[in-house]
């Protein structure tokens, strides 16, 4: 796409608008940019080519998105879960970013993505440190739940006692309760 590179900040901005909608004709959008950017309108061809390789990297960004969903499934994550959706994010994000970096070959554009074993390794190792950091929040969850409830517990079992030392309800009749009810001794 150097076509792409060559235009101004606000053209680009724009052709990659009417490229994003996925409904225009390559004259539409010869049209359509020529009338915005007469000075940077390129020929017929160069646009064929540009929307040709768009849609391209919009496919194979869509098959990421759907292959890392799949992987996380795999994997047994919630794809929902706040980490899941972060693992599926970050993988997604990985993977694109190299896929863009090799996708466009200026000596062989029809060349394939080449990815290296040190590519893959790198996406395994993310894999496993997003997966890894997930199990840790989920036992940072459990604990800090853990610690809330004997928080509350200790502070109910305070107040019953009060009650009870107060004399406005009879102790045995508290403690029937609050055994029945909480399964506390107070």
């Amino acid at each position: 796409m150097s076509f792409m590179r060559k235009l101004s900040g606000k053209a680009r901005q724009y052709l990659e608008e009417l490229l994003k909608e996925d409904r225009y004709t390559i004259d539409e959008l010869m049209e359509l940019f020529a009338a915005k950017f007469p000075n940077e309108a390129p020929a017929r061809s160069t646009m064929g080519r540009t929307k040709k390789d768009w849609d391209e990297r919009t496919r194979k960004m869509r098959e990421i998105s759907f292959a890392t969903t799949a992987l996380v499934n795999e994997l047994g994550e919630d794809t929902d879960d706040k980490a899941g959706a972060f693992m599926v994010e970050g993988i997604t994000t990985l993977v694109n970013h190299l896929v863009l970096n090799t996708i466009h070959n200026d000596d062989d554009p029809d060349a394939g993505i080449q990815l290296s074993i040190k590519d893959a390794l790198s996406l395994a190792k993310s894999a496993r440190e997003l997966m890894q950091a997930r199990t840790l929040s989920t036992k940072q969850r459990v604990e800090v739940e853990k610690i809330a409830r004997e928080k509350l517990i200790a502070e109910q079992r305070e107040k019953l006692e009060e009650l009870g030392e107060s004399g406005e309800v009879d102790k045995t009749a508290l403690r029937k309760v609050v055994k029945g009810l909480y399964g506390l001794e107070v």
